[in-house]
C-alpha cells in the first residue's frame, strides 16, 4: 500500500466481487518449432497422436471440473476435446506441414491462429472470446509435440492473476484457495476464462487496456479490482483498500439482501404489477436466476447447443436441455429462442455464404429456406420439453407476415412429425422477436396470428439507428434511450394491445434501471434481463409511480437525444 495516488485503469466487469493483494503475471511461452522436416507423412502422424492425446486430457479436465459441481463449465473443455479432433483445424496443420515442410509445432501452432484471427475479425463478441479456446488447444498440442508439461501457473501465496488473455485449460486448473481475482488486459465476459470465474466465484475485470504496460513499470505493487464497475487500482492507497474491504462487505449484505427480496413483487406504488424475467444462455443459469427471483424466462438461448461441435445437436440432446430448464422454472414460462446465427456466427456443418454484411443476410428465421431440418428438428424438441411446463417459442429476425407464415409452417410441420412418431405433444405458444423496426411497422398484419412478442432492443437499436454495435466509433448511438427507439417501444405496444398479445423486453435495455422505468411508462409489463439485473430493477419499480413514469415517458418522446431523456428520469426519480 501506498500514501500516493493509485493508478486507476477501468476494464470491463466480468465476475462479481473484489480482490486486493499481490499480483502475479501469466505469461504464454510458445515451444519452440524444431525446423524443417524431411518426413512429412511421419510428422503428420506425429501431429495426429498429439492431439488425440490432448483430446483425451480434455475429456479428463472436463470430468475434473464437473466433479467440482459445474456441470455446464465442464462443457467448455469437452468442446476443446472436439477442436484437438477437429478435422479441419488438423487438415490445415497438415497441409502447412506438407507444403512448407515446416515441424508439426509450427504447423498446429500457424493453423489455430488463423482460425482464431477469422473469429476475431468477424466482429462478434462470443466468436471473438472463442478464439482464445481455438488458441489454447493448439498451444497444447504444440506442448504435447515439444514434450513440454501442460501451461500453467503456480500461486506460492494468495495472489491476484494479470495476463494479456487466460486459456480456459489455465483458468480451470489454478489453485483456487489462492487465487484472489483475475484481471486480463484483453478478453471479454463471454470468454470462457470469464465464464469461468464466474462460476468459481472469482471476481474478474476484463479489456483492462494499459494494465500490463502499467505493472511493469510498478514491480512488487499491490493491486486491487473491483469485478462489478471494471475497476483496476495498481498501488492502491490505505484509502483505497478501507473502501474495497467496505465494498467487499456491501456486496455480502447485498447478496443477502437480493435473496431476502427475491419474493417481493416488481410493483410500482400505485399498483403497477411488472413481470421480472430471466434471459439465460444454458441450463446451468436457471438456479441463480429462480433464487434472485426471476418469475420465468423471458429469452432462452440456445446457441450454446449449436456452436463448437461438428455436428448438430440431436433432437434428443435439444429436449434435454430445454426440459431441464421448463421444469425448473415450471408452472412459469420458459421462452426458447430458436437458433440466431448467421455469417458472422460460422458452423461447420450449416455451410453459408460469406455475405458483406451478414447482420443484414441470410441468418437466423432466414436460414429456413435453405435448411429447415435444422428448425424443424429444433421445434420438435421444443414441443417435447413443453410436457414439462409451459413453453412459449420466439423466432429471431423477423420482418413481416411472411416470416410469421414461415415459422408457422415449420412448426406445423414439427407437430405433425411428432404426431405420426407417437409422440405425446404439449401446446407451446408461438411468438416472434421484435428487432427490425418493419416487424414493427406492420404488426398488426401478423400479430394475430400468434401469441407474444418481445421486442430485442440490442438488434432494434442498431437497425433502427443505422450504428454497428461492434463499432466504437458509434458509441454514442448505443444508448437505448434514444427517443426513436423510445418511439418504436411505444408503437409495438400499442400494437400487442390492438391483437390482444402478450408483450416484454429482452434485450439488455430491460435491465438498466432507468430504461426499465421509461419501459414501464411506455406500457411494457414484462421485462426479462439479465439474473443479476432483476434485484436493481426490481427495486426502482417499487420505488416509482407508474402516472409519473406514464408523463416522463411520454414527454421524453418529443427528447431530442437520450441524454435528454435520462436527465428527465434521473431528475424525477433520483437514479444514478
Amino acid at each position: 500500500m501506498t500514501t500516493e495516488n493509485a493508478v486507476r485503469i477501468r476494464g470491463v466487469a466480468a465476475s462479481p466481487g473484489v480482490a486486493h493483494g499481490p499480483w502475479v503475471r501469466y505469461e504464454r511461452t510458445a515451444p519452440v518449432s524444431k525446423g524443417r522436416v524431411a518426413d512429412a507423412d511421419a510428422e503428420a502422424a506425429r501431429l495426429l497422436a498429439a492431439a488425440e492425446v490432448v483430446g483425451k486430457a480434455s475429456e479428463r479436465l472436463a470430468d475434473e471440473v464437473s466433479a467440482a459441481g459445474h456441470a455446464d463449465e465442464a462443457k467448455v473443455f469437452l468442446a476443446h476435446a472436439m477442436m484437438a479432433r477437429d478435422p479441419d483445424l488438423l487438415e490445415a496443420a497438415v497441409a502447412r506441414i506438407r507444403a512448407e515442410r515446416i515441424d508439426a509445432i509450427a504447423a498446429i501452432a500457424g493453423a489455430a491462429a488463423a482460425v482464431a484471427d477469422q473469429l476475431r475479425a468477424l466482429g462478434d463478441e462470443l466468436l471473438a472470446g472463442r478464439a482464445t479456446d481455438v488458441v489454447d488447444v493448439g498451444d497444447r498440442i504444440a506442448r504435447e509435440l515439444a514434450g513440454l508439461a501442460s501451461a500453467g501457473l503456480r500461486l506460492d501465496r494468495p495472489s491476484i492473476v494479470v495476463a494479456e488473455d487466460l486459456p480456459p485449460s489455465v483458468t480451470a486448473t489454478l489453485p483456487r484457495e489462492r487465487l484472489l481475482g483475475i484481471a486480463l488486459e484483453a478478453s471479454s465476459p463471454t470468454a470462457h476464462a470469464a465464464i469461468l470465474a464466474r462460476a468459481y466465484g472469482i471476481p474478474a475485470v476484463v479489456g483492462a487496456s494499459g494494465l500490463l504496460a502499467s505493472l511493469a513499470t510498478s514491480p512488487g505493487s499491490a493491486l486491487a479490482l473491483d469485478g462489478e464497475s471494471g475497476e483496476v487500482l495498481i498501488s492502491p492507497t490505505r484509502d483505497d483498500v478501507v473502501r474495497y474491504e467496505a465494498r467487499a462487505h456491501s456486496i455480502a449484505q447485498g447478496r443477502g439482501r437480493d435473496l431476502e427480496e427475491a419474493a417481493l413483487p416488481a410493483m410500482t406504488t400505485d399498483g403497477v404489477v411488472v413481470e421480472l424475467l430471466a434471459n439465460i444462455g444454458s441450463p446451468g443459469e436457471a438456479a441463480g436466476a429462480i433464487a434472485i427471483g426471476a418469475r420465468g424466462v423471458g429469452l432462452f438461448r440456445t446457441e450454446f447447443l449449436f456452436l463448437e461441435r461438428a455436428t448438430p445437436p440431436s433432437e434428443d440432446e435439444q429436449a434435454d436441455a430445454y426440459g431441464e430448464v421448463v421444469a425448473a422454472f415450471a408452472p412459469q414460462p420458459v421462452t426458447i429462442r430458436l437458433l440466431d446465427v448467421g455469417g458472422d456466427k460460422p458452423i461447420p456443418y450449416l455451410p453459408l455464404k460469406d455475405e458483406a454484411n451478414p447482420f443484414l443476410g441470410v441468418r437466423a428465421l432466414r436460414l429456413a429456406e435453405r435448411q429447415p431440418e435444422i428448425f424443424v428438428t429444433q421445434l420438435r424438441a421444443c414441443y417435447r420439453a413443453a410436457l414439462k411446463g409451459p413453453v412459449k417459442i420466439m423466432a429471431p429476425m423477423v420482418a413481416d407476415a411472411g416470416d410469421v407464415a414461415t415459422l408457422r409452417r415449420l412448426a406445423s410441420r414439427a407437430r405433425s412429425e411428432l404426431a405420426a412418431s407417437g409422440r405425446p405433444i404439449a401446446v407451446a405458444e408461438l411468438g416472434v422477436m421484435l428487432e427490425i423496426p418493419s416487424a414493427i411497422l406492420t404488426a398488426d398484419t401478423y400479430a394475430r396470428d400468434i401469441g407474444f412478442v418481445s421486442l430485442g432492443t440490442n438488434d432494434l437499436l442498431q437497425y433502427t439507428l443505422a450504428a454497428d454495435r461492434g463499432n466504437a466509433a458509434l458509441e454514442r448511438y448505443r444508448d437505448p434511450l434514444h427517443p426513436a427507439l423510445l418511439q418504436l417501444v411505444r408503437l409495438a405496444v400499442q400494437a400487442a394491445d390492438r391483437s390482444g398479445i402478450a408483450l416484454s423486453v429482452c434485450g439488455e435495455m430491460a435491465g438498466d434501471p432507468e430504461a426499465a422505468l421509461a419501459l414501464v411508462g411506455l406500457g411494457v409489463r414484462a421485462l426479462s434481463m439479465a439474473p443479476a439485473s432483476i434485484p436493481h430493477v426490481r427495486r426502482a419499480i417499487r420505488a416509482a409511480t407508474n402516472s409519473d413514469l406514464e408523463r416522463v415517458a411520454v414527454t421524453s418522446l418529443g427528447d431530442a437525444s437520450a441524454d435528454d431523456v435520462r436527465a428527465r428520469l434521473r431528475e424525477r426519480h433520483r437514479l444514478r
